[in-house]
């Protein structure tokens, strides 16, 4: 027993001295390798600091269009000439143990990773000022392990070659503060009016907390957010001695005057058009704003420069000069998704705010056709008939729904689909949401691509559910591709600062609608403006039918606050809004008809030089017909109007109209049954 006690003893020592050994070997590397390091690092000595580079846009035929502006060269200035309250609470909330590490706080990051751990998400920060300085030299925009361990390595050459008030003095005149600011120097001037040198306490707290999230806790973006940071600065400058608790409560107390000095620089060209490719970049590339603004990208875009002048033209020309209605555009090539002009606003430089793209107002009508596709799939067909009067609907859960046509005007009596679209017939639509379910038309919405939220109620029938005008366009575009799915797409190509191709842009081929609906449709469309459809009141697209000098396919809407215009050719879709920002009704008629004129002036500028192309069906699958607008059935040559209508094969009409047969023919037939409509038997629910 004591002999295998003894070998157990033996063997532990042995186990012992070897992990030992190892130990030391591994710990002889590591020195090895630290010194190794440290003795490059001096070698080399400090790093070369990055030359900003501006960032250049061009249109879709290779002219530059834009030119990022280089903030930091011009507004560098020294340690001494920040106030030390903004030096202090940029420590205090940033890295507290900015003095006494040597570019990596050990214990901050073993402290966020034990919170991410927790977590299970990135909750915490642990990079330094020198590591975020660091970051800032670099114009790559990649997030690679390579460049991560080239940042580490610059964090070591900034603390081995510079002193900490030069490596203090470089963060501060690179980091972002938003709204274009780049350093103190520009933020200061911008959010204050003033120096960075004269920054009070409860300015400087306000600062300091903007890095951590530009788009968050700028106080142009959100006061609340930017207060609730201020506070987390104050405490911490508390927390580390700077400032007694007295002093925080003073300057969170305190007011502030914030003045946005630095005027929005407008771009030449597109301005709004542009600032969505700068918001394309960040949210679709994952580039980071210093990136953006200072990486010497290329950025080629979809912009047509005789299309964007054509939109803005327009704008301008028809909304009266005094007024204070805003208009919103966007054109697309409905083949591709590129956005080839973009009007986001009337004056850039009052209000850079981007209605086509943020925006989220009610589409009225123009949301009707995106209903009729779904049903179509479900037994419709632009023959289809219902009846068109002043209803009260008796809702499944309860309530009632009453809706209006527009004017209080009814046929009372039956319309067809084609003619319930061109005449723009609430109850119609309505009464076939009803019939689909609500469900149905969100489902199809999200098809089309409207991702806003959609309230499933009869009245989404009528666009009472806020939509983006680009989300409309592309929403359209599929009518006019035949089916093909297609996103929006402002960039087609971006080069990095050295020339290579960091994003190209994939076409896609992939149907995501029944092309043979999609073309019925289109061409149910093409009724707005077709007078023969006119019934108890004139096609919607009656006003400018006059001004269209090739065929369109489109739909008008209205609402008491918005006004929507959304058309095509098999060449471009363009979807105009005009209406108060405040959501004040537009009361006088010229108000109501600004979206239809600017629409009609601008397809036909736009389209002018190129060559007229129809509407083409399917290879198969549709036929055509020639049927009386009035009743939908088979047109004979006693019908005054026939209008030539597309219908899904298998469902066109087989019947022929009799009412306009004389009244000498008619007395010889023999009479029929009167028979109950088939509406009435899917609609008891319907009272008049």
């Amino acid at each position: 027993m004591e002999i295998m006690t003894d070998q157990g003893f033996r063997k532990t020592i042995k186990y012992l001295r070897a992990f030992i050994i190892i130990s030391l070997i591994g710990m002889i590397c590591m020195l090895i390798l630290f010194f190794g390091i440290m003795a490059v690092a001096k070698m080399l000595g400090a790093p070369p600091l990055a030359v900003p580079q501006s960032t250049l846009y061009f249109a879709d035929d290779g002219t530059k269009i834009g030119e990022s502006s280089n903030g930091q060269k011009r507004y560098w200035v020294p340690l001494k000439e920040i106030s030390p309250n903004l030096v202090n609470a940029t420590i205090a909330i940033e890295d507290k143990n900015f003095y006494r590490h040597h570019g990596f706080d050990f214990k901050r990051i073993g402290g966020a990773a034990l919170a991410d751990v927790i977590a299970f998400s990135k909750v915490q920060g642990a990079s330094t000022i020198t590591q975020q300085y660091a970051r800032n030299l670099f114009l790559e925009h990649d997030k690679t392990w390579s460049r991560k361990l080239l940042e580490a390595f610059y964090t070591i050459r900034l603390e081995m070659n510079y002193s900490k008030k030069d490596i203090l003095e470089g963060y501060l005149n690179t980091i972002y503060y938003g709204n274009g600011a780049y350093g103190v120097e520009a933020a200061s001037h911008y959010y204050f009016g003033k120096k960075a040198s004269e920054l009070s306490l409860a300015e400087a707290s306000m600062l300091a907390g903007i890095p951590k999230g530009p788009g968050i806790y700028s106080p142009f973006v959100s006061i609340q957010h930017a207060k609730a940071r201020q506070s987390i600065v104050l405490n911490a400058m508390m927390d580390n001695g700077y400032l007694s608790k007295r002093q925080a409560a003073k300057a969170a107390a305190a007011a502030l005057t914030l003045v946005a000095s630095k005027p929005h620089e407008q771009a030449a060209i597109a301005p709004y058009f542009q600032d969505a490719v700068k918001n394309a970049l960040k949210s679709q590339l994952g580039l980071d704003d210093r990136t953006i603004a200072l990486g010497g990208l290329k950025v080629f875009t979809t912009l047509n420069l005789k299309q964007q002048k054509a939109a803005e033209n327009e704008v301008n020309k028809t909304i009266a000069t005094g007024s204070d209605i805003q208009a919103s555009l966007v054109a697309m090539d409905p083949k591709t998704g590129a956005v080839k002009a973009m009007v986001g606003g009337r004056d850039y430089v009052k209000s850079p705010f981007n209605r086509a793209v943020q925006a989220i107002r009610q589409p009225g009508s123009t949301f009707k056709p995106l209903l009729y596709y779904a049903a179509l799939g479900n037994g419709f067909t632009p023959s289809t008939l219902m009846r068109s009067e002043f209803t009260t609907f008796q809702l499944d859960g309860g309530g009632s729904y009453t809706p209006h046509n527009f004017n209080n005007k009814y046929a009372d009596g039956d319309i067809t689909l084609a003619q319930a679209l061109a005449l723009s017939d609430n109850i119609y639509a309505v009464k076939t949401n009803l019939f689909l379910g609500s469900d149905t038309l969100v489902n199809t919405a999200r098809k089309f691509g409207i991702s806003t939220k959609l309230a499933s109620v009869p009245s989404l029938a009528l666009g009472t559910s806020g939509v983006r005008v680009l989300e409309m366009a592309n929403a359209y575009s599929l009518f006019a591709n035949g089916g093909k799915k297609v996103e929006p797409t402002l960039i087609t190509k971006v080069e990095d600062y050295n020339g290579n191709v960091i994003y190209q842009k994939e076409a896609s081929n992939e149907q995501v609608l029944d092309p043979q609906k999609a073309f019925v449709m289109t061409e149910m469309l093409t009724g707005i403006f077709d007078p023969k459809l006119n019934g108890y009141s004139s096609v919607t697209g009656s006003t400018v039918a006059k001004d269209l000098t090739r065929p369109y396919a489109g739909k008008s809407g209205s609402t008491e606050t918005d006004s929507w215009m959304i058309g095509f050719t098999p060449q471009l879709v363009t979807a105009v809004w005009t209406g108060y920002d405040k959501g004040k009704p537009l009361e006088l008629v010229a108000e109501k008809t600004y979206a239809k004129k600017i629409w009609a002036h601008f397809m036909e500028d736009a389209l002018r030089g190129q060559p007229v192309k129809e509407f083409n069906p399917p290879k198969e699958g549709v036929v055509a017909v020639d049927v009386d607008p009035i009743t939908g059935k088979l047109a004979t040559k006693d019908c005054p109007l026939k209008r030539k209508t597309y219908f899904i094969a298998g469902t066109e009409p087989t019947e022929y109209c009799t009412v306009h047969i004389n009244h000498t023919h008619q007395n010889t037939q023999a009479p029929t049954e009167k028979k109950v409509p088939w509406y009435k038997r899917l609609f008891p629910w319907g009272r008049s």
